[in-house]
């Protein structure tokens, strides 16, 4: 006889304060364990609001920030791999650009009473030290 399987109940994790993030500027890195292997990850704020990724190009999954914690271009309107050149938007991780495959996973997040959350998910586990 099969069971139900039971939901998923992820966590809620902090991250950083909410004014570690300003608009279209630095992101703020954090490990994460995403199918099984440790992964870099990093959350920005665009537009007022707070967006999360795994630190990989979906073209070749290379570290994408072009110095560390800087993912934005020029304009501030794009996350942009520095080795491809493929360029995402900070909103849903969908590809604008360049050499794509697919977009960025992304990472659930929150903001709350002046904290920034990230979600896990069933296969998006924080790392234990």
């Amino acid at each position: 006889m099969l069971t139900p399987k039971e939901p998923f109940e992820g966590q809620i994790l902090p991250l950083c304060n909410s004014r570690d993030l300003q608009d279209s500027a630095e992101a703020v890195p954090f490990d994460v364990i995403y199918g099984g292997q440790t992964c870099l990850a990093f959350a920005v704020r665009y537009a007022g609001t707070v967006y999360a990724y795994l630190n990989r190009c979906s073209h070749v999954p290379m570290e994408m920030d072009y110095q560390p914690n800087r993912f934005f271009d020029i304009t501030g309107h794009w996350l942009i791999c520095s080795t491809h050149g493929a360029m995402y938007s900070p909103r849903t991780g969908a590809c604008h650009g360049g050499p794509c495959r697919g977009g960025l996973i992304r990472i659930a997040t929150s903001e709350r009473d002046g904290v920034v959350h990230w979600h896990t998910a069933p296969n998006l586990q924080p790392v234990n030290f």
